[in-house]
């Protein structure tokens, strides 16, 4: 066959590579022996087998030889109409050349296209009926002319109705490839898709987390300027009084006081920025460290659990997740009166979870809350510290019923190592 897809060439040559090379050859060998057993043939013996030879000789250049030509579409029709007048040529010498005849159907499959492809079925099954009504003579003969016709009907018909249900079958396999090789190409661009989507959520999350950075860094300022800086003012502003008052005793003790204010501040700030924690140990460790530290402290039974494989996280992730369990520690410690702590961290593919629960007291998560001024930035603020991660924060508590504090935060695969 000539023009046609890929995956319907290869089909062709893989057809013409195990059967059309030896078996036209074979026949082509069969019945030259069936004609020289025989003994009779209509033309000299050395003409037949000269034509024999052109015959074979036509197959192994156009076939054998070159089976890349069978995609050249008007080359093959050469080759097959060639083929015609040979197999008509061996007819005339010998009728048994019918048995050779007959692997011109193979070669209608292989060589030519659709719309050439019934028309030359329909060839091979005259010259095929020709040779079965014992040659060309029986064309003359007005009795047997009668048989030669319904011979000739029954061969077209049956070479054209399994030509047409090959090329049926042909065009479906041809469709099949073609879905196939469609599906393979959806499923790459699908797979680029889901690439370009992970790559797009790290993005989001490096963002978010820059964000967050932002955030934290507008409020230290604000923090810096609003206790540090108000009280060195304050510090200057009383020293400058001492120089001018005659007893500086109180405008002393005021700076000294101010002082240490300010020096506890910077110290605050400066260690929730450097958790000194997870400078020596891995999250899990630093957590274990804290609650033990606390459970000593306040002495209430504290229960440390890790699930999953541990892996390290980003610095802001692991930040968080030690602070949130700093606060929720301390604000059990302030108000829950509990006798026992459970604080969980889970690993999983995309996620990491901190829990803390307690049996304390409750309360109404509903019950709008006051603000604290005694360093901490309950429970608002630990949500907005775990939403600048792009993390969640949820609280179930309900009075006398204990409190359960959770803490879920998105791991981009990208920025696992921070």
């Amino acid at each position: 066959m000539s023009e046609t897809t890929d995956g319907d060439g290869a089909e062709r040559s893989g057809w013409l590579e195990r059967v059309v090379r030896p078996l036209p050859y074979l026949t082509l060998i069969g019945s030259t022996v069936l004609v020289l057993l025989a003994g009779e043939t209509a033309l000299p013996l050395p003409v037949t087998f000269v034509v024999v030879a052109l015959t074979a000789g036509w197959m192994l250049w156009f076939v054998t030889l070159h089976p890349e030509w069978v995609q050249r579409r008007a080359l093959m029709a050469t080759f097959f109409l060639g083929l015609l007048v040979l197999i008509a040529v061996l007819i005339l010498c010998s009728p048994l050349y019918g048995f050779f005849a007959w692997t011109g159907y193979l070669f209608v499959v292989t060589t030519l296209h659709r719309r050439w492809t019934l028309g030359g079925a329909a060839a091979v099954a005259v010259l095929t009926a020709v040779s079965q009504t014992h040659g060309y003579p029986a064309l003359l003969d007005g009795e047997k002319v009668v048989t030669f016709a319904i011979v000739l009907a029954f061969n077209v018909s049956i070479a054209t109705a399994m030509t047409f249900l090959a090329m049926a079958s042909d065009r479906q396999a041809a469709r099949r490839q073609r879905l196939i090789t469609t599906l393979g190409e959806s499923n790459v661009r699908l797979e680029k898709a889901l690439r370009e989507n992970k790559g797009l959520h790290a993005q989001l999350l490096t963002q978010a987390r820059e964000a967050g950075v932002l955030d934290e860094r507008q409020r230290l300022a604000g923090e810096i300027h609003d206790v540090i800086a108000q009280g060195l003012t304050g510090i200057v502003t009383q020293l400058e009084a001492a120089e001018q008052a005659g007893d500086r005793s109180q405008h002393m003790y005021a700076a000294r006081q101010l002082a240490r204010d300010s020096l506890s501040e910077v110290r605050r700030s400066v260690q929730a920025l450097c958790p000194q924690q997870l400078d020596t140990a891995e999250l899990p460790e630093a957590l274990t460290a804290v609650a033990g530290r606390w459970s000593s402290l306040h002495e209430v039974a504290t229960d440390v659990m890790t699930t999953g494989t541990p892996r390290p996280l980003s610095a802001a992730v692991e930040l968080t997740l030690l602070r949130t369990a700093q606060e929720a520690l301390a604000n059990v410690a302030r108000h829950a009166e509990a006798s026992r702590v459970a604080v969980t961290l889970s690993y999983m593919d995309d996620l990491v979870s901190l829990d803390i629960r307690d049996d304390g007291t409750g309360f109404d998560p509903g019950r709008p809350r006051v603000a604290r001024h005694d360093g901490g930035f309950g429970l608002a603020a630990m949500r907005e510290r775990v939403q600048r991660i792009a993390g969640t924060l949820a609280v179930e508590s309900e009075p006398g019923g204990g409190t359960a504090i959770s803490a879920l935060v998105p791991v981009a695969p990208a920025l696992v190592n921070g």
